[in-house]
């Protein structure tokens, strides 16, 4: 687990979410409109060189990786995040009530684009929902609060876009869905983890409670060609 996780986006681009990968043998990424990371093997010096040949001028890539790093040659720095990646050990039982949490397709995709753009969870895009697992809480017809998965490494899963319309924080929303999600994912024979930014001491006190403990430092680091 810890070597898989040492370098996830390369990873799950190899494994559980080829599928959903483009590029050659030694770098991967996906489409921009379900998420904006790219990947390579952390020995290859050459990786941004080659994603700079392939891919088109003005596209946005986010690299993550456990190191610190310079704007590569061709690449412009937009903006680092320093975070965190935490991993699932283990929690209280899940005995929460989830027959208000609903899963969303691409009838709300609309809805899950503004909630993201509201609240800021992560790149979030009109094809995110493709990693899927995506579920939601309404009141009346308007999505609040929703998480889903994205990364898939062999046995491991990731948890991402867990957010809060703001208004409707403080009611236990993202505790019930990321419980949901822990739930699904060890039901799947999974196991859960996720990444997190550091100064989200909110999000990092809910994850803890859950269960959740860190792993590793991750910088994230978002680039255009």
């Amino acid at each position: 687990m810890n070597e898989l996780l040492q370098n996830p986006v390369y990873n799950a681009l190899l494994s559980g979410d080829r599928h959903l990968s483009f590029g050659t043998e030694q770098v991967k990424y996906f489409d921009e409109q379900v998420s904006p990371f790219v990947g390579f093997e952390e020995s290859n010096t050459n990786g941004f060189a080659e994603l700079y040949e392939t891919l088109p001028v003005g596209r946005r890539i986010l690299y993550a990786t456990t190191n610190t790093i310079t704007p590569p040659t061709g690449w412009q720095l937009q903006h680092e995040i320093k975070g965190f990646q935490f991993v699932f050990k283990k929690g209280k039982d899940i005995e929460e009530d989830f027959s208000k949490v609903i899963p969303l397709n691409d009838t709300h995709i609309d809805q899950m684009m503004n909630l993201a753009t509201v609240t800021r969870p992560g790149p979030f895009g009109k094809r995110t929902i493709d990693f899927g697992h995506y579920y939601g809480i309404f009141k009346g017809e308007k999505l609040v609060a929703m998480t889903g998965q994205r990364l898939h490494i062999e046995n491991l899963t990731e948890i991402s876009a867990v957010c809060t319309l703001p208004g409707f924080t403080g009611k236990g929303y993202a505790y019930r869905l990321l419980q949901h999600q822990v739930k699904l994912i060890l039901q799947q024979g999974q196991h859960p983890f996720l990444h997190v930014r550091g100064d989200n001491e909110r999000a990092i006190e809910i994850y803890k409670r859950i269960g959740f403990t860190i792993s590793r430092p991750m910088h994230f680091y978002f680039l255009k060609k």
